[in-house]
């Protein structure tokens, strides 16, 4: 089977089939990643340009290692050192790296579309790995697979997506996967850091009581507050969001039910969670940061591999 794709730009541009395919393809890596020998030869001699115009530890860290246990070349591109700071324009910064014979582009770009830009005008795959606050599809993949690892299914899964959801790139990768698998979404926050519209153009359910969303919930992603992409005050503190909108053990406790905990970090802990909620028995964080890796490697081989 091949993606119906050459590049990952968004979950938006996937089918339920791109999806599925991903997400199996990713079992089996996670299970080469359990073996003493964690290197494949799958993509020996292709090219990867890791190209990062934002500060990122996980998802980059996460991408470096999965093309290394792929056996791909890599090359680290940081804009804050590069002839970016010089004036040197995105395509032009690209058009160079290419020369060298690039075969696909890991991407990230604080410019909403920044990607799509990229993907239309050079012939090296393209995979996105957040660009502003439009998408970060390898995080909603690997949100998705964790989420199946741990109840065998996404359809009927009831999914609470809790925080700044107006500024989360997160929060759109999985809701569109989540819509298009079968699962139920509920977005929970301040009526500040929720989109107007955000029912009727997601097909979402829509709260602003985070104890209603927790009740209501199989698994609940937290999000973090994102102040760096907030050019105003969008709530009077933290200590009042966390008052408000902060899960701690107390709440969880008070359920008349297990939920799971999921988050993309990175986590502020005492804002959004408690850190007796981020390491308990309700989460699964450290288990999202090891499928990462796996994921990364599923849409590494699956576009290396498409016949275009």
């Amino acid at each position: 089977m091949k993606l119906s794709t050459r590049h990952l730009l968004g979950i938006k541009d996937l089918t339920p089939q791109d999806i599925e395919l991903i997400l199996s393809t990713a079992a089996q890596f996670k299970d080469v990643l359990q073996r003493p020998v964690k290197k494949v030869p799958s993509l020996r001699d292709v090219t990867i340009v890791n190209l990062f115009y934002e500060n990122s530890t996980r998802t980059r860290i996460s991408f470096e290692l999965a093309e290394k246990r792929l056996s791909a070349d890599t090359i680290n591109f940081s804009a804050s050192a590069s002839s970016v700071t010089k004036g040197e324009t995105l395509l032009d910064t690209v058009n160079n790296i290419l020369s060298m014979k690039v075969d696909m582009v890991v991407m990230r770009h604080s410019a909403s579309g920044a990607p799509h830009f990229l993907a239309k005008k050079i012939p090296a795959a393209i995979i996105n790995a957040g660009d502003g606050i439009n998408e970060h599809p390898t995080q909603g993949l690997l949100d998705a697979f964790s989420m199946q690892e741990k109840f065998g299914k996404l359809a009927g899964l009831k999914v609470a997506i809790i925080g700044d959801i107006m500024h989360s790139r997160v929060a759109m990768s999985n809701m569109y996967l989540l819509k298009k698998m079968g699962a139920e979404v509920t977005v929970a926050g301040p009526p500040t850091l929720i989109p107007k519209h955000i029912k009727e153009a997601m097909g979402v359910n829509v709260t602003y009581h985070v104890k209603e969303a927790l009740e209501w919930c199989d698994v609940a992603n937290v999000l973090r507050i994102q102040l760096e992409r907030q050019d105003q005050p969008l709530f009077s503190s933290l200590r009042e969001y966390s008052l408000a909108y902060g899960i701690n053990r107390r709440l969880l406790d008070g359920l008349k039910k297990e939920i799971v905990i999921m988050h993309p970090g990175p986590i502020n802990r005492g804002v959004e969670l408690d850190s007796d909620v981020a390491d308990g028995p309700y989460s699964i964080i450290l288990n999202q940061v090891e499928n990462g890796v796996a994921v990364r490697m599923a849409v590494l081989y699956l576009l290396a591999n498409r016949e275009n």
